[in-house]
This record gives structure tokens, sequence and C-alpha cells, in this order.
């Protein structure tokens, strides 16, 4: 597990956004973040998930989260402006953007994948998130030290048979990452760096992975120490790197 303990108030008056927050490692990051100081932008397809969220935090006397019912797979550019737009009117910035929301798709030989299934999970996995960086970069810029952190995979860093539209997708998520990184580099308070999780207790876990046991792998709260590193102040300077959460 990565080596890294935050301080209680680590997120004190800051701003992040985390994609889908309703579940799984989304929530985990959220209630985390909350837990250390942050006031978090929940959002998500589902709004039952996000209340549930919004709900847990507000019953730790954690700082006021925001939802935000959106969804990726259907959004216009316009929609995302009118994000930028409500966030800068309600938090005047944004400190952090936790890309998380993501979709596996069918696990097959490319040969076997249809163009559907494919542009559908490069879509949401790859251009909303380009959608929402671009989008939001202008507000992560009036921080005085945002994050952006990208969640990868092992299979977005060297490529593995039949994980198809999903393992390109993080190869493009790296890139984007590493992109974003060189053009902001000593030029805006921004930095960028990608998270590939590891085996953890999820459902997208046990879909990709039906005959594990689940209990073998830690739950999102587990794996935590290194998001909170990299959203927080004590990751300043570190800027382009692909880490290991595990």
């Amino acid at each position: 597990m990565f080596d890294y303990s935050a301080r209680p108030e680590l997120l004190k008056d800051r701003v992040i956004l985390v994609t889908g927050a309703g579940r799984g490692i989304g929530a985990a990051a959220a209630l985390t973040y909350a837990a250390h100081g942050a006031t978090v932008l929940l959002l998500g397809k589902t709004e039952a998930n996000l209340t549930q969220v919004y709900d847990q935090i507000e019953a730790a006397g954690y700082p006021q989260p925001a939802v935000i019912p959106f969804n990726l797979e259907t959004a216009l550019p316009h929609q995302y402006d009118e994000l930028a737009a409500m966030i800068e009117s309600e938090f005047g910035h944004l400190d952090g953007l936790l890309h998380n929301a993501s979709i596996i798709g069918p696990r097959t030989p490319l040969e076997q994948l249809s163009g559907e299934n494919f542009m559908r999970v490069m879509h949401i996995n790859v251009n909303a998130m380009f959608m929402l960086t671009s989008t939001l970069l202008p507000l992560l810029k009036l921080s005085q030290d945002a994050s952006v952190v990208f969640t990868s995979s092992s299979v977005g860093r060297k490529g593995k048979a039949y994980w198809g539209a999903y393992g390109v997708s993080k190869f493009a998520t790296e890139g984007l990452m590493q992109t974003l990184a060189e053009e902001v580099d000593g030029v805006a308070p921004v930095r960028a760096n990608s998270i590939n999780p590891g085996a953890t207790r999820t459902s997208m876990r046990a879909q990709a992975y039906p005959g594990e046991n689940p209990l073998d792998n830690p739950l999102p709260e587990q794996i935590m120490p290194v998001y909170l590193y990299l959203m927080g102040p004590d990751s300043a300077g570190i800027n382009g790197q692909a880490f290991n959460a595990q």
C-alpha cells in the first residue's frame, strides 16, 4: 500500500470535484476528502447514489458537499460550459479534480469488439474526461495549488489481451495526463498525475473478474493514502507521474 499519513486538516478550504462519486472508489475518495476538510462536488449520473454519499458526509459533520447529476455519456459541450459556470458562481475556483468515472465495456478480443462498444467506452473514459479537464482548467488555474488526478490501470501501462477498449482508454488517460502535465509545468499552479488503484473490492472489479474472491482485495477506503497525497499540498511539485495505490 502507498505509504502516506495525512494530517486531519490536509484539504481544509479546498474545493474538489470527484467524478463517479456515487459508489466504489469515487464514493470513498469523496468521503475521505470531506473528512480532511474539503468541500466535495459529487458528480455522477445516478442522483440517488450521490445523495447517499451526500448524506454520509453531512451526518459526519464534514463541510457541506454539493450533488451534481451529470451523465458523461450523453452530455453535450454546452452542458460542460454550464457546469463550469455553475462551479465558478458557487465556489469561485476549483482546487482539485479526480477523474474516477469510467466503464469497462466488453472484455473480448479486438476482432470481436463492435465499433459501437469501442466508441462508447472511449467516449465515457476519454472524450468526457477531456471535456471536463479542458472546461474546468480555467477554474483550476484560479487556485493557488490545484491537482488533477487521473485514474489509470495496469492495462493502461502495458497492453493486455482481451482488455480491448478499456485498456486503450487507459493508455489514452495516461497520454492526456502527461500532455496536461507538460503544458502546465512552470506555467500554472496546476499539477497532473495518474493513479492505478490496483485490484480493489468494487463492482467493476467483480464484473471484470467474476471468478475471484472479492475478499482477497482491499476495500476502496484502504487505498486512499495516495489519493490524499496527490490532492493535498504535500505533493506540490509532483507532476506528470504515474502512481500505484498498492
